[in-house]
């Protein structure tokens, strides 16, 4: 594990094997650890993989208040960590907020992004569009701005709201004992606070620039939390070659669900555009 001063902020930093590099990008309330069947199966297959707990998780620094987790402050880590380990254009992976994270990144850096992969979480304006059933499905969004009151309904009765919410997570138990810390506890749900406030529930999709490069959509059927909507709709906003696969019978985690699955649509993928 690395350790990289990126921005001012400390980073943890798994970065294992050799050849193109692809950056991994995990989401709430994850690790780099969420990864570890796509490192084995991406390294065995000759590429090098940069993992990064992402500021706020993890091993990583977890600054107080909410402006160090702007969005914008995530994608600059991003670009950061590539800088620091000299890696000119990577594949970019990202799972839940770690795909709405990658999209920015390749939205306004595509020079630095071979190809792109989106796990669970489609473009923000498709998630937008996604109707009623998606909106029903993010109540939680809602809940987690109310700063405090998202803490302690997370942590009473031994985490039993959490225990419930992450009842799919293969790692739930240490994703709960990694809240027991309540700066970790808060600073999870920063980007919850300042990535989608209350009103950008009801509001019309966002303007953002379309996607430039090959990009892979993936979805679950049994994922709780995001509809099938929201990642087809992705195509209208990807302006290079796009590719959606329905990965059926595993829930939000499917990277650890079906990892067999996951990696040889992402190895498809990533050797169909090569980072040369």
């Amino acid at each position: 594990m690395a350790r990289l001063d990126v921005n001012g902020i400390g980073l943890d930093v798994q970065v294992e094997g050799e050849g193109q590099a692809v950056l991994l990008v995990h989401g709430y309330p994850d690790t780099h650890a969420c990864w570890r069947y796509q490192v084995a199966a991406l390294n065995a297959a000759g590429y090098r993989t940069i993992a990064p707990d992402l500021r706020g998780f993890g091993g990583s620094d977890k600054p107080p208040g909410l402006e160090p987790y702007e969005p914008q402050r995530f994608v600059g880590d991003l670009l950061g960590v590539l800088d620091a380990l000299g890696v000119e254009r990577a594949h970019v992976v990202g799972h839940d907020w770690g795909s709405a994270l990658a999209q920015f990144l390749t939205m306004f850096a595509p020079d630095r992004v071979a190809s792109l992969t989106c796990l669970s979480v489609g473009h923000p304006a498709a998630l937008a569009a996604a109707g009623w059933r998606q909106r029903e499905k993010s109540w939680y969004m809602l809940l987690f701005q109310f700063e405090g009151v998202a803490e302690r309904w997370l942590s009473q009765d031994d985490f039993r709201n959490a225990r419930q919410m992450l009842a799919g997570h293969p790692d739930a138990a240490e994703v709960v004992e990694r809240m027991r810390d309540p700066a970790a506890l808060t600073s999870g749900l920063a980007i919850y606070r300042t990535g989608v406030p209350p009103e950008s529930l009801v509001a019309p999709p966002p303007e953002l620039p379309p996607l430039q490069v090959p990009t892979l959509g993936v979805w679950s059927s049994r994922d709780p939390f995001l509809t099938e909507e929201a990642m087809i709709g992705t195509a209208a906003y990807v302006n290079a070659p796009w590719r959606y696969e329905r990965v059926d019978g595993a829930g939000h985690w499917l990277q650890l669900e079906a990892s067999d699955r996951v990696n040889d649509l992402l190895l498809t993928h990533l050797a169909r555009y090569p980072a040369i």
